[in-house]
């Protein structure tokens, strides 16, 4: 058999032209914001960072800690609620004494932002300020029993109007449905009126406030992500509330606020960045369409994290997809501006694919070296793989669907099976794409990407070689976090227009062009769905967890 080797097939993008000339004047005055700094905490699915960044948008100091995944039952995904706020405090330490070893001033850094993970949902008591359960995290899928009797409750087909989302496994809803139904002390204290809920943001918000009951907020990115908020309106919704049997008067729900307030956020309570303010919140994936500037509307950017995420910036009116996307609030920069909106598709296994093949198959030692295994074959030799381990989500949104892996024969290596690893993100970004274009009624121009799996020259070649569009990769990838700094930034008046932000994270960024033939990217998209298809029905309604 023929194999090529890795280096040559690594993929080379070019550099993008930068833009000369702006329209506005706005330009960035970098000396003076060289001497700002911003701090961002970026809580993810699988590690928290603290990372400080500039004025002008570059990380100068940083620390990450992975945390601790728990898998009590398949389809079951936790997190400890206490290690994610340890996590949290421990990075912020780590990455402000690298900022002081540097001869730089804590007296510079201006305030702090916080992205998080978005659905994972936190229960606690009032009273105490102590979680009742792990975290239940947004990939987890004890819920499919209970999400198909939801389906047909009555009122079920008004709610994505209202709220943006489908009734499925994602959203923060059904897991505080879950948690009433199956664990004793959460509905102990919901019957007795002592029940707080929240998302990350919330949780850790609270915590870094010392446990401030003054501070229980959740920002409009992230609570547009429960299904308790009306899209329109920006604000709870008794008619979505009362179709998950919420009584609004036992059960503590955080106030909504923009992501961007000078006030609203609360300061850090101890560490050494104590008494500094948090002037900034977003959920990971606004943050990002935020950290690669999507400000204006037709702007898109895709990142590939452990999950990959697509938004699309559709301006300050929602639209409410018909062809499987969730709408979603982009950002809220509060003041006089109105909420922006993005329709969104959402892929459950991106980053976590490749962490499947190295932790349970044994495929690769690091996940960096995904490229080389795959770069060690010339295609899939006819592997594609259906990585459902959660389900299908955006825009096909099956719930009874599984991890499934068609074409193997006796002709097929690991390198086949990471290959097609890596085409499952590309395959499902662009059934998103196609829906986007379907609901928008214009088709993007060029896709921005960012996250772990964007490192991968051969992974972002065959995306933009399956969505026959230019993808656009920046030279700093923390653009989650980027976000996070922006609008806290905004909120301290280090920048106060969009047009001042133009400049920020453009250098050296470069482009991925497609280099085979449309018919060729058919086909292979042709087989991709042809393999969706074969994989439905996996799961057994009856078998389902958490199916009452």
């Amino acid at each position: 058999m023929e194999k090529t080797s890795a280096a040559a097939a690594d993929p080379q993008p070019v550099p993008k032209k930068q833009a000369t000339n702006s329209t506005t004047g706005a330009h960035l005055d970098e000396e003076k914001l060289k001497k700002s700094y911003i701090g961002s905490i970026d809580q993810g699915t699988t590690s928290t960072r603290f990372i400080i960044f500039d004025g002008i948008g570059q990380p100068v100091a940083q620390h990450q800690i992975e945390f601790t995944q728990m898998y009590p039952q398949s389809g079951w995904h936790e997190h400890d609620p206490k290690e994610i706020v340890t996590s949290v405090e421990q990075c912020i330490e780590k990455a402000t004494q690298s900022f002081i070893d540097q001869g730089l001033q804590i007296s510079d850094i201006k305030a702090v932002g916080i992205t998080n993970q978005r659905e994972t949902t936190v229960v606690w008591d009032t009273n105490t300020g102590e979680a009742l359960y792990n975290a239940i995290a947004w990939p987890d899928t004890r819920t499919t029993g209970l999400v198909h009797k939801l389906k047909v409750k009555d009122g079920a087909n008004k709610l994505h109007d209202i709220c943006g989302l489908p009734l499925s496994t994602y959203p923060s809803s059904v897991k505080l449905v879950w948690l009433l139904k199956h664990v004793d002390a959460v509905r102990k204290a919901y019957d007795e009126a002592r029940l707080s809920f929240g998302t990350i943001d919330t949780w850790l918000l609270y915590n870094l406030n010392g446990r401030d009951k003054g501070v229980f907020v959740t920002d409009a990115t992230n609570a547009s992500r429960t299904m308790f908020m009306n899209l329109h309106a920006v604000e709870y919704d008794n008619l979505l509330l009362n179709f998950f049997d919420l009584d609004r008067a036992k059960i503590r729900l955080p106030k909504i606020v923009p992501s961007s307030s000078p006030d609203a956020f609360g300061s850090l309570s101890s560490g050494p960045l104590k008494g500094l303010r948090i002037t900034g919140c977003l959920g990971d994936q606004s943050a990002a369409l935020v950290g690669q500037q999507g400000f204006s509307p037709g702007c898109a950017k895709n990142t590939y994290g452990t999950g990959c995420f697509l938004l699309y910036n559709v301006g300050e009116k929602p639209v409410i997809s018909k062809h499987g996307l969730l709408a979603t609030i982009a950002y809220d920069f509060g003041g006089k501006r109105k909420p922006v909106y993005a329709l969104e598709g959402s892929i459950a296994v991106a980053g976590s694919g490749v962490k499947f093949l190295m932790n349970n198959l044994g495929f690769i030692s690091r996940s960096e070296k995904i490229s080389e295994l795959a770069g060690s074959v010339k295609d899939n030799g006819g592997c594609i793989f259906v990585t459902a381990f959660s389900g299908l989500f955006a825009p096909y949104w099956i719930d009874d669907a599984q991890g499934t892996i068609f074409g193997i024969t006796q002709f097929t290596e690991r390198g086949h099976i990471a290959r097609a690893t890596l085409e499952a993100t590309c395959f499902q970004t662009k059934a998103i794409l196609d829906a986007m274009e379907l609901d928008s009624g214009h088709k993007l121009a060029e896709l921005a990407v960012d996250g772990g799996m964007s490192n991968s020259n051969l992974c972002m070649q065959t995306q933009a070689n399956i969505i026959r569009i230019p993808v656009d990769r920046p030279a700093m990838r923390e653009t989650t976090a980027l976000g996070a700094a922006i609008a806290a930034g905004f909120a301290v008046g280090i920048w106060k227009e969009f047009d001042e932000l133009k400049e920020i994270n453009q250098k050296d960024r470069m482009v991925f062009v497609p280099d085979i033939s449309k018919e060729k990217s058919a086909k292979m998209f042709k087989r991709w769905q042809r393999a969706v298809e074969m994989s439905r029905g996996w799961v057994d309604e009856d078998d389902a967890n958490g199916d009452c």
